[in-house]
């Protein structure tokens, strides 16, 4: 049956069918091979230095001193990632799941957002800037203040990216829940969220890769240390980003090292957090 409806068409179809496929593949192309040569070249320079002991020990006080490591750079990471991530993804849900399917077209509505646009549009610098003056000037730089420049940095993206996911869920949908006699709370709970899910987590693990590679708001909120702080509330704290800047900055080999090597760990830590995030979102949109 395939091959009688494919013989129907015309030439003309056939060839604009196959030039659209080949378009398509050869942007795909022009997207992966650089994103390949940055991946190899970085991998090159990082590999020979990332190992356990760089995963793990303090580092150097002395950028000029050879060796690892880069522990609390990436113990830092992680716990500033994270708050960022508790902060702004259920508050960008919850402002993506009124504007969808409470607000529509009225004047809040429109007035969030015109200010998720306008965040979105603001320089990281300029988010890191506030945060020092609201937060730091009053209670000391932190972990957590970087995670308030960082959540402000997620906050739009979660927001417009979960509005997007919630429009693509069909209203069938909805009105199928409604005969039921499901309220509107429970409509969005068991049947809306569940069927964004995939577009939610997209959207979320798009931020959360912006906010772990942004440098600039740490620089003003969470100042540099040598050891471990596994505190986000008492004292200064470091991240990944932050070193790569600072020891990309000096002229020493072994501070460019280790800066090739922090690039590195951030680029697989992204990945290995992006790919179970995908599992796990797609064992719970299977269930």
């Amino acid at each position: 049956m395939s091959a009688m409806l494919l013989g129907r068409v015309s030439p003309v179809r056939r060839f604009r069918n196959r030039l659209a496929i080949g378009m398509v593949w050869l942007s795909v192309a022009t997207a992966a091979v650089p994103l390949a040569f940055l991946m190899v070249y970085l991998a090159q320079k990082g590999a020979g230095i990332v190992d356990w002991n760089f995963l793990t020990d303090d580092i150097p006080i002395s950028s000029r001193l050879p060796g690892p490591g880069m522990g609390p750079a990436v113990l830092g990471t992680l716990l500033i990632t994270g708050m960022a991530t508790l902060v702004s993804v259920p508050l960008g849900v919850l402002a993506a799941v009124y504007l969808n399917e409470y607000g529509g077209n009225r004047r809040l509505a429109a007035v969030l957002r015109f200010l998720s646009d306008v965040m979105a549009g603001v320089p990281s610098i300029v988010m890191g800037l506030f945060i020092y003056t609201v937060y730091v000037l009053r209670y000391g730089l932190s972990g957590f203040a970087g995670a308030l420049a960082l959540g402000c940095l997620m906050l739009p993206i979660v927001i417009r990216s979960a509005e997007t996911a919630l429009k693509l869920v069909p209203d069938e949908l909805r009105e199928a829940s409604a005969a039921l006699g499901a309220r509107t709370s429970r409509t969005i709970l068991t049947v809306v969220i569940p069927a964004a899910l995939p577009g939610i987590v997209s959207g979320a693990l798009l931020a959360v890769a912006r906010a772990a590679g942004e440098t600039a708001p740490l620089l003003f909120t969470i100042g540099t240390v040598n050891a471990a702080n596994p505190s986000l509330f008492d004292g200064a704290n470091t991240a990944l980003s932050a070193q790569i800047f600072g020891n990309a900055r000096q002229p020493f080999e072994a501070a460019i090292d280790r800066a090739w090597g922090a690039a590195l760990t951030l680029i697989l830590l992204v990945f290995v957090l992006t790919a179970v995030a995908r599992l796990v979102t797609r064992r719970f949109t299977v269930r």
